[in-house]
């Protein structure tokens, strides 16, 4: 019914009457996503009835509302093939001013048309084949990019600037040829680097160091959203930088670290929408060249180093809030290199795992880039390990019991998802330094035995990656417990008797036999195979592994 009255007034009515009613229609069916199959065909001849009006020299007010219900009905896929041509897309590009003329944005009064315009192509593009098509023919991205650098250094407009950014965001995912367009063709790795700086207000201290304001107030919202949108977007241009990476490059690499760095440093409205906006620089930070990762760290200023020269105990007793900001600093310091950033990432790793659900999705992508962070730079790696692990003092406990970072990550390594499990224990080895004497302290041979396994290095060793050869100290305490940490487990035991000793040689004989029978008997039933290990360090039938060394030792005897 409500179709039908709509569709009547917006073919024989004036200007001010469709208004009306749109709005009307608009405001009962603002939270509609279902509709009514019966009713599809008016829905289809509503929205034609709705771009004939916009084609028309209408009001500004009545233009908002035939796009406010325009963009309603394009939630519903099935009525957009009849109406999704060429045509009618071109009228959405002239209306969000992504025709080919050169206009500026001055006039305050279309920027609603502006915006409701480009709500109703991200719906259109994202619910339509034809309309992924047509955005290909009618060079949507570019006319996206010419918009943004309209308004890139203008205030007041982030609706428009936000909503550009979630169409290129779309097309960037839905079309791999787009992506290529907008690196190198369209320049959109420095257009959006720049609109990131425009959303965080980026002072520059230094050619990779920006200033950070710890008191200052959170981001506003509606930058929070627009540097998110970006973030969307540069995710998808830059999602194969690791396959092309010349040196030119380099340079807009380390300013989007840089600024990448900076957004971890500040804060969103809420906590949820600080979390989204970490989560998704995180993920852009994926896409940087190791190489040029190490901007996320930096030398400490003139200010920070006399402030981390100053001890709690020089302050005066009556400046407690002084002591525990200095206190704070140099938990952030290693090396004389600020690791803030560093330890934000370590901060939003744990917080992942405290969620306990949606690993896969949102902690694989942390704990990978600090894998890699860790692996190719000494001071970031050495801070890590530091804070994840410290050196071991109490060992009464398993590996995985407890509530520390060390625990947490320990935990990981015996989760049911393997891409999980993997990643979480080749963080922990390259804290390590890939060692596996190493490794088997701090998390025990049980929960260590799957990457070990994987990694052809269940006799030991150490990876294939060069570290420093620096070595580990252990505490006293570690020291004295060492002779009896179960290996295995990898804690603390108190010695049990043995049950043998109290036994006599044919008792012990008797045992043995009974045990290998037992052993024999599952191996014939294919209950249980006998495993050994290559000379390589990986598991094979023992039958195989036997010859193996046997082979060796003949070829050794035959050399002497």
């Amino acid at each position: 019914m409500d179709e039908e009255r709509a569709l009547y007034i917006v073919r024989a009515g004036e200007a001010g009457a469709i208004e009306r009613v749109l709005r009307d229609y608009s405001d009962k069916h603002r939270a509609t996503f279902k509709f009514e199959p019966t009713d599809e065909d008016k829905r289809k001849k509503l929205c034609e009835g709705i771009f004939k009006v916009l084609v028309k020299d209408v009001p500004t007010t009545c233009q908002v509302s035939c796009l406010e219900v325009l963009r309603i009905l394009s939630r519903d896929k099935k009525i957009l093939v009849p109406v999704t041509t060429k045509e009618n897309l071109q009228i959405l590009l002239r209306l969000a001013k992504l025709h080919e003329s050169d206009d500026s944005l001055e006039k305050v009064s279309e920027f609603p048309v502006i915006v409701e315009s480009l709500k109703c192509l991200c719906n259109i593009v994202f619910n339509s084949q034809m309309a992924q098509q047509l955005s290909l023919e009618l060079n949507l991205a570019a006319k996206l990019c010419n918009l943004l650098r309209k308004c890139k250094d203008r205030k007041f407009i982030n609706d428009i600037k936000c909503f550009d950014l979630r169409l290129l965001f779309l097309l960037s995912l839905l079309h791999t040829d787009i992506r290529s367009q907008l690196r190198y063709e369209l320049q959109g790795l420095p257009l959006l680097t720049q609109i990131l700086e425009s959303a965080f207000s980026i002072k520059w201290t230094d050619e990779y160091e920006s200033a950070i304001d710890h008191n200052g107030p959170p981001l506003p919202p509606q930058e929070t959203d627009c540097a998110i949108e970006a973030l969307k977007a540069l995710f998808n241009v830059t999602v194969d930088s690791w396959k092309v990476h010349k040196e030119s490059d380099s340079h807009q690499f380390r300013v989007m670290a840089a600024v990448l760095r900076h957004c971890l440093l500040i804060v969103g409205p809420t906590e949820d929408k600080t979390e989204e906006l970490h989560s998704n620089a995180v993920n852009l930070l994926s896409n940087v060249p190791v190489s040029c990762l190490d901007v996320l760290i930096c030398p400490l200023t003139h200010e920070e180093t006399a402030q981390e020269a100053t001890t709690p105990d020089e302050l005066p007793s009556d400046k407690t809030a002084e002591k525990d900001t200095a206190l704070t600093n140099n938990a952030m310091v290693y090396n004389g290199m600020n690791m803030e950033a560093i330890h934000v990432l370590l901060s939003f790793m744990e917080k992942r795992i405290d969620k306990g659900s949606s690993y896969r999705e949102g902690l694989t992508p942390v704990l990978s880039l600090l894998t890699e962070c860790s692996r190719a730079h000494r001071n970031i790696r050495k801070f890590l390990k530091d804070q994840v692990l410290p050196p071991l003092r109490d060992v009464t406990n398993r590996p995985e019991v407890g509530s520390t970072v060390r625990n947490k990550l320990v935990r990981l390594m015996t989760h049911v998802d393997l891409g999980v499990k993997q990643i979480a224990a080749e963080f922990l080895f390259v804290l390590c330094k890939e060692r596996v004497d190493s490794l088997l302290k701090y998390t025990g041979y049980g929960n260590a035995a799957g990457l070990l396994a994987a990694r052809g290095l269940l006799a030991g060793g150490r990876g294939d990656n060069w570290y420093s050869e620096d070595e580990d100290t252990d505490t006293e305490e570690y020291k004295n417990a060492k002779p009896n940490i179960n290996l295995i487990t990898g804690h603390l035991e108190e010695p049990m008797p043995n049950p043998i000793d109290e036994m006599t040689e044919e008792q012990k004989e008797y045992e043995a036999m009974k045990l290998v029978n037992m052993l024999d008997k599952l191996s014939r039933e294919e209950l249980l195979k006998p495993m050994g290990l290559k000379p390589d360090g990986t598991i094979t039938p023992l039958e195989e592994a036997l010859s193996q060394y046997s082979v060796i030792e003949e070829t050794s005897s035959d050399t002497d």
